[in-house]
C-alpha cells in the first residue's frame, strides 16, 4: 500500500466541473438533450464512490482530464459485479465504512483531502485499497491511473528512430517506406516528422490536403496527451496516422511537446516511425530517449561515411541501439560490411540502388509502395525481422 503525492498534473489543470444537484446518485454515461442516455460504444471506465460534492466535482474533473466519465455511486453498487468488473475503484474518504465487506480486490484507491488523517491508514486496510491519495497532492499521478485504464495496458509501440549519415541520405525516404510497409502488412502504424526544416512528410505521401493536426498545433502540449485523441486528429494516408509540418515557417519544436507526443503515440501500441533530423537540439534528444531502435541511413561513399560518424557518436549517447542501412550504389572497394564496420554498428541491411524511385515519387507514389521494388522488399524483411512472430503489436 502506497501514499502516492506529486504535483499537480497539466492534464489536470481544466475547468471545474459543474455542480452536481445533491442527492445526484449516479453518472452513467452521456446524454443526448432529451435525457436519453446516448449509445456509446463500451470502453474501460472507472467506478467512483463518494457522496462527498466537492471531491466529487474534483474527480470528475480528474476523469475529464483524462478523457473519460466514469461510474459514479454514492454508495457501493447494489450489483456486487458491477465493484468486481471495474478496472479502477476510486474511494472518497467518507464513504468507507459503506464499502466494508465488499469484495476484496486490486485497482482500489483511497481518496481524500485531509492530510493530516491518522486514521487513514486503518481505513483503507478496512477496504483493501492498494494505495491512498491525497489531493491536490497526487491529481498528477491519478490523472495518469486513470488515462491508463480508459486506454488499456497492451504492449507500447516499437518505435524506430530513422537519422541520415549525411544530407540528402534519404532518412525521410526511408522513414515513409518503413511506415507504408509496416501499414501494409497489418500493423497500427504512426509516422511522425521529426524535423521541422524537412520538406514534410505528407507531401511524400501525397497527405498534403488532409484534414488533420499538425505539429503547430501540438507545439504547446505538456504533460499527458490522450492517446485515443492524437490518433484520431491525425491524417490518415495509406493506412496510418501520419504528424507532420505545415507549409508555414518552421518553429524550435518544445522538448517538452515532443516527449508528450511521443509517449502518446507509444501507448497506443503498434509501429511509431519517427523521421530524425541530423541536428541534435533538445526535442531530437527527447526523441531519442523514447526510440527502441536507430536507423543510420549511410550512402555507400566515402564522405558520406565520414560524417555519419559525427552523427552516429552524438546519437549514440542518448540511443543504445542505434544500426546502419547502407545506400547504394557502392564506390570502389566499399560494401555495406566495411561501411558497418567503419561505423562500429550492427549492420541492419543494404538498400540498392533504384533508378525508378525518382520518377516513382514524382507520380505521387509514396515510398515503399510497391513491396516488389528494392525499398519495399528492405523494409518488408527489416520488420519480419524486428516484430515478435506471431504477435501483431
Amino acid at each position: 500500500m502506497r501514499d502516492t503525492r506529486g504535483k499537480r498534473g497539466h492534464g489536470a489543470q481544466t475547468g471545474a466541473a459543474a455542480k452536481r444537484k445533491k442527492g445526484a446518485k449516479t453518472m452513467e454515461g452521456p446524454s443526448d438533450d432529451s435525457g436519453t442516455p446516448a449509445v456509446e460504444s463500451p470502453r474501460p471506465v472507472p467506478l467512483i464512490v463518494t457522496e462527498d460534492l466537492e471531491l466529487l466535482d474534483d474527480l470528475l474533473r480528474l476523469c475529464a482530464a483524462a478523457g473519460c466519465r466514469p461510474v459514479v455511486h454514492a454508495a457501493p453498487p447494489d450489483r456486487g459485479a458491477e465493484w468486481d468488473a471495474a478496472p479502477l475503484v476510486i474511494v472518497g474518504d467518507d464513504a468507507v465504512a459503506r464499502c466494508r465487506g465488499l469484495t476484496r480486490r486490486s485497482g482500489v484507491v483511497l481518496v481524500g483531502r485531509d492530510q493530516d488523517d491518522a486514521g487513514v491508514w486503518r481505513h483503507a486496510v478496512e477496504i483493501g485499497a492498494d494505495c491512498v491519495l491525497r489531493l491536490p497532492d497526487a491529481e498528477s499521478w491519478l490523472v495518469d491511473r486513470i488515462a491508463d485504464v480508459v486506454e488499456g495496458s497492451g504492449r507500447q509501440a516499437l518505435t524506430v528512430g530513422v537519422l541520415g549519415g549525411r544530407g540528402g541520405a534519404g532518412a525521410s525516404t526511408l522513414a515513409c517506406a518503413l511506415a507504408v510497409s509496416a501499414a501494409r502488412g497489418g500493423h497500427r502504424t504512426m509516422l511522425v516528422d521529426g524535423d521541422p526544416l524537412g520538406g514534410g512528410l505528407d507531401v511524400l505521401l501525397g497527405a498534403e490536403r488532409e484534414e488533420g493536426l499538425r505539429w503547430p498545433d501540438l507545439a504547446a502540449s505538456k504533460g499527458r496527451v490522450a492517446a485515443a485523441a492524437l490518433e484520431e486528429s491525425l491524417p490518415a494516408p495509406r493506412g496510418l496516422r501520419l504528424l507532420s509540418w505545415g507549409r508555414g515557417d518552421a518553429a524550435a519544436l518544445p522538448p517538452e511537446a515532443m516527449r508528450s507526443v511521443l509517449a502518446a503515440a507509444r501507448r497506443r501500441g503498434g509501429v511509431v516511425v519517427v523521421d530524425l533530423p541530423r541536428r541534435m537540439d533538445d526535442a531530437t534528444v527527447e526523441a531519442l530517449a523514447q526510440v527502441d531502435m536507430g536507423l543510420l541511413i549511410v550512402p555507400a561513399e566515402l564522405r558520406a561515411v565520414a560524417a555519419a560518424r559525427k552523427v552516429a557518436s552524438t546519437a549514440g549517447m542518448v540511443l543504445d541501439d542505434l544500426r546502419v542501412v547502407v545506400r547504394g550504389p557502392y564506390a570502389t572497394g566499399m560494401d555495406e560490411s566495411w561501411v558497418a564496420r567503419v561505423l562500429g554498428l550492427q549492420l541492419a541491411g543494404e538498400v540498392p540502388e533504384d533508378p525508378r524511385l525518382p520518377v516513382s515519387l514524382d507520380s505521387g507514389a509514396p515510398p515503399g509502395a510497391s513491396p516488389s521494388g528494392p525499398l519495399g522488399r528492405f523494409c518488408s524483411a527489416f520488420w519480419e525481422r524486428v516484430l515478435v512472430p506471431g504477435v501483431t503489436p
